[in-house]
């Protein structure tokens, strides 16, 4: 009898995490069923790649279109039905505050550098971290690999790092190659644009915080003589636009790194070092 008891305790407990997930994540896109959308649509729409009522919302008009057996008066209802689970308004300041109070940071490894990030890498957002070979980037997505993993009362994502965190190292470096020249400057920049706003529908949809690490590239113009720092980074301002948080890396001595908040819309452009030791990334010595 015991074991029947905490048999049916365990599924109990199991539903309830599901009914909650269900209720906090994103919605699968079967809900739409009972809001009047056929089967064979629902159907249509998965094996095209749409899985959930958010990607189905915050789908283009025009993409769905592209779906074989989706016409415009379907897409407009699917559309239509989407947002009324999802919403699309706009947002009071206090219910601003409420999701910003929900966000999780996942822990970089440093107490210096998560109290730079106030509290780590942000989740529901991009944060690129760019700067020369050699200053920490590939190191600190490595370290937040695993730390997006530990529970969350111990700065983790208490998640799988395929799904808690997602890692783009580098987003530029194939572009740099695959697109060479002036000549392909447009096209570029428009491809990049696309992958850019599909990394920030993920972070929308599900939350997950997004790392990108992005090259930096020498300025050769007259205005490089009055800089101090004469790199930049690749991608313009396609790239910078798309970031929540920018973050630029350079070189200390021996083990030691510094993070500079390049850009951030709630975080004050100061300084933290950090090391990288055996172990990852880890507080400095000095």
């Amino acid at each position: 009898m015991a074991a029947i008891a905490a048999a049916t305790s365990a599924a109990s407990s199991t539903t309830q995490q599901e009914d909650e997930a269900e209720e906090f994540g994103p919605q699968m896109i079967n809900k739409l069923e009972a809001q009047g959308i056929g089967g064979p649509d629902i159907k249509k729409l998965q094996e095209a790649g749409y899985h959930t009522v958010e990607a189905v919302a915050f789908a283009p008009k025009k993409h769905l279109l592209t779906i074989k057996g989706i016409s415009e008066a379907k897409a407009d209802k699917i559309i239509a039905e989407a947002s009324k689970l999802v919403p699309m308004g706009f947002t009071t300041a206090t219910e601003f505050h409420q999701k910003r109070s929900e966000i999780i940071q996942l822990t970089t490894g440093s107490r210096e550098l998560d109290r730079l990030l106030a509290g780590g890498i942000e989740t529901g957002s991009i944060t690129e971290i760019f700067g020369e070979f050699r200053t920490g980037k590939t190191q600190i997505c490595h370290t937040l690999a695993v730390t997006c993993q530990l529970p969350i009362d111990q700065n983790g994502g208490e998640g799988k790092c395929l799904y808690a965190l997602l890692i783009v190292d580098s987003a530029t470096s194939l572009y740099r190659t695959d697109y060479s020249g002036r000549g392909e400057l447009a096209a570029r920049q428009m491809h990049l644009a696309r992958f850019l706003r599909m990394l920030l529908r993920l972070a929308d949809e599900f939350g997950v915080a997004v790392v990108i690490t992005n090259q930096v590239v020498a300025q050769v113009d007259g205005a490089a003589l009055f800089s101090a720092d004469p790199k930049k980074p690749i991608g313009g301002n396609i790239i910078a636009h798309a970031s929540t948080t920018r973050l630029y890396l350079r070189k200390g001595r021996g083990e030691t790194r510094i993070c500079k908040i390049y850009d951030s819309p709630c975080l004050p452009e100061t300084e933290a070092m950090f090391a990288i030791s055996a172990d990852g990334i880890s507080d400095a010595k000095e």
